[in-house]
């Protein structure tokens, strides 16, 4: 297993100034933005796929340091019902899995995306309730209308253009938010389709990372090293549906760096049930901790992990 980090936490600096980070802090990999919510600081997709000079130096510098990409990272809402948002996001996405197909990255990461819940709306609409019905019936309409037909088609052009994994990011406020519809989109839109597997989306859902990695098994592609701590007393006030602002810390749960919401020993129990379903790729430490610095922040979670991960492989049982 390899160690790297997401360098839009740089997203201020040069790639060259990021990937020296990288190199100093001892990493393998590293996970490059290219597009949609997250722009292209470090990467834009669309110039590089077709200026041959600009993606010659894009990818020396990766490899002059010794360093390679995990994931091309495409945070976008490519079905938003505003459709010259859904237009730019789609063409980020494509051109991302283009650029991924040109430098021989295997990953993309990005989100489901959330329609609206009908052809008029201007608002994406993440519904959560059962009922009344016609919440059910509004859920029914994105799947079957926007979501599913979309994601077959975009993972038709994945399988075609390098047979790029696209890795869905179950994220709160889009249409895949937990196993059950990371599954769901998966089996109807084919293998293309897996996931970006951030154990942070999950905490705060009460979910447990590792019985979700056991039912996601085969379809984790990539992972995102991030951490949630959950405010017990804000929590049994308010409940978990937060709505207030990422660093109000008055808020039921507030991301933190690897190491501040769960110690080693829950990062040593991930990485091990990772191995059980044959994950062998990059963990990404991904850094939006509100309380720490950034560098200090991406040091910390990288000690944690370097005594979290296994490098070799195991072997034969030599006692038996």
């Amino acid at each position: 297993m390899k160690l790297g980090f997401y360098t839009l936490l740089f997203s201020d600096l040069e790639l060259s100034k990021a990937l020296d980070v990288a190199v100093q802090l001892g990493l393998d990999a590293v996970e490059i933005p290219s597009g949609g919510f997250v722009g292209y600081s470090h990467c834009d997709p669309g110039i590089i796929i077709k200026d041959n000079a600009k993606f010659l130096e894009f990818k020396r510098n990766i490899e002059e340091r010794g360093l390679f990409i995990s994931a091309l990272s495409c945070h976008a809402n490519p079905i938003h019902p505003i459709k010259e948002i859904a237009k730019k996001h789609d063409e980020d996405l494509t051109n991302t899995i283009l650029l991924a197909e040109k430098l021989g990255v295997g990953v993309v990461v990005t989100f489901s995306g959330c329609p609206g819940t009908s052809d008029s709306d201007i608002t994406p609409n993440w519904i959560t309730s059962s009922w009344p019905e016609y919440y059910l019936e509004a859920l029914e309409w994105q799947w079957k209308e926007k979501i599913i037909p979309y994601w077959k088609n975009k993972a038709n052009f994945a399988h075609k253009h390098g047979n790029i994994k696209i890795a869905i990011e179950m994220h709160g406020g889009f249409s895949v938010f937990n196993p059950d519809t990371l599954m769901k989109l998966r089996n109807a839109s084919g293998d293309n389709i897996g996931c970006n597997f951030d154990p942070s989306h999950l905490f705060w859902q009460k979910i447990d990372p590792i019985t979700a990695v056991q039912k996601l098994n085969e379809s984790i592609y990539h992972i995102h090293a991030k951490d949630t701590h959950i405010d017990i007393p804000n929590c049994s006030e308010n409940g978990l549906l937060e709505l207030k602002p990422y660093n109000d810390l008055d808020r039921s749960w507030i991301f933190r760096t690897v190491g501040y919401g769960h110690d080693q020993l829950f990062w040593k129990r991930l990485v091990s049930v990772l191995a059980k379903v044959n994950y062998d790729y990059v963990l990404s430490i991904e850094h939006e901790d509100v309380l720490m610095s950034r560098e200090e922040g991406l040091r910390k979670a990288a000690e944690i992990l370097k005594g979290a991960i296994v490098r070799d492989k195991p072997g034969k049982m030599w006692w038996s």
